[in-house]
């Protein structure tokens, strides 16, 4: 029979696999770079790791590349080559689902989807020799490749490639994305060659289960933008079934022992794209369907203030000169060693963008 767990201990065990409560460590030990560690926005990879304990360090120890959902990811630069198979689409129908609405204007032409991200990473490969920004690659390759590759974009009037075939294809040329760059820089990865296996550290399947289980097969398939039936062919034989709120979900068998703690009480300014707040099972990590629609909005999305292991409301932080203002918003009234929690973790952030405290506001 299925052991049950609580939602509580289900975020617990998610705080602690994404070491969340810790104070130092080294990005040889960071679980999360295994997965890939989002850079989207001011508060984005750096951030994450620096909540980890743990400094980013220098270029030549992490690199960063499109890969999941097509944004960019902070890797170990020693892992490049096998993260460059572990987020390679599983299969043509794979392909197809993760290049949105290129697929159909291929299917047409009679060209499959895997050897369309081949062509376009031969087409890169050859184009960028040297860094290069974005629309220069783009412009290069429009005139490489032919019309199905290709398309019309209303607000630039122009022709373009398609837009996640161009990232997805960027690290199978063997392209990385320049760190800080606006538009973005890509240049070519030393000696770079993809491996031809996948450790069980940096398989997709196995990472989401390890840092964001307990999952449930299409939990995995939404984080890869993969079709369900694909992660479910790829389901580990060692994941065990537990049930939360009597609904079932996998965790890796050598995890379930740990699932009964309940979550530290820690206190954290995650960015928006911190991988805690990238879990499928949104109403799992925010019950609440208004608090979620202020922590996920369509455009111009907060970060989240976890509190004891809870996502307990959202904030932001505004430039003021040499200063930054953080606003916090919490869904509930605040006890006093929260708001001091909150306070220290407002200086830190500051602190790491190079800046002064202007102030913190907290409201709920």
């Amino acid at each position: 029979m299925a052991r049950t767990v609580s939602r509580r201990q289900a975020l617990g065990f998610r705080v602690r696999a994404q070491q969340l409560e810790r104070t130092a460590g080294s990005l040889t030990d960071t679980a999360v770079l295994d997965l890939g560690v989002q850079d989207t926005g001011p508060d984005g990879g750096p951030w994450a790791l620096a909540l980890r304990g743990v400094d980013a360090g220098p270029d030549d120890e992490l690199a960063l590349a499109w890969t999941l959902r097509g944004a960019p990811h902070l890797y170990r630069r020693a892992d490049l080559p096998a993260v460059a198979a572990a987020t390679a689409p599983f299969s043509d129908a794979d392909a197809g689902k993760r290049i949105f609405d290129a697929a159909r204007p291929l299917a047409a032409a009679g060209i499959g989807n895997l050897a369309a991200l081949d062509a376009v990473a031969a087409a890169m490969r050859a184009v960028v020799a040297a860094p290069m920004v974005k629309g220069e690659v783009s412009a290069r390759l429009t005139a490489a490749l032919d019309e199905p590759f290709l398309r019309y974009c209303r607000p630039c009037a122009a022709i373009h490639p398609y837009e996640m075939p161009f990232r997805l294809a960027a690290l199978r040329a063997g392209l990385e994305l320049e760190p800080g760059t606006s538009p973005p820089v890509l240049r070519p990865v030393p000696g770079f060659a993809p491996a031809r296996e996948v450790p069980p550290r940096l398989d997709v399947v196995r990472g989401y289960l390890r840092l964001l289980g307990p999952a449930r097969p299409v939990d995995v398939a939404g984080f890869l933008d993969a079709p369900v039936r694909e992660v479910r062919a790829r389901w580990p034989a060692d994941a065990v079934e537990v049930r939360v709120d009597g609904e079932p979900r996998w965790v890796l068998a050598a995890d379930a022992d740990v699932l009964a703690a309940d979550p530290p009480d820690v206190v954290r300014l995650l960015g928006p794209y911190d991988l805690f707040l990238q879990a499928r099972d949104r109403s799992l990590l925010v019950a609440d369907a208004a608090a979620a629609k202020t922590l996920w909005p369509v455009l111009g999305r907060p970060g989240g203030v976890l509190l004891g292991g809870e996502v307990a409301g959202t904030w932001r932080a505004r430039k003021e000169g040499r200063a930054v203002r953080v606003s916090v918003q919490l869904w509930m009234p605040p006890a006093a060693p929260a708001r001091a929690a909150l306070a220290e973790q407002a200086e830190r952030l500051a602190a790491h963008r190079g800046l002064a405290l202007a102030g913190l506001d907290v409201a709920g």
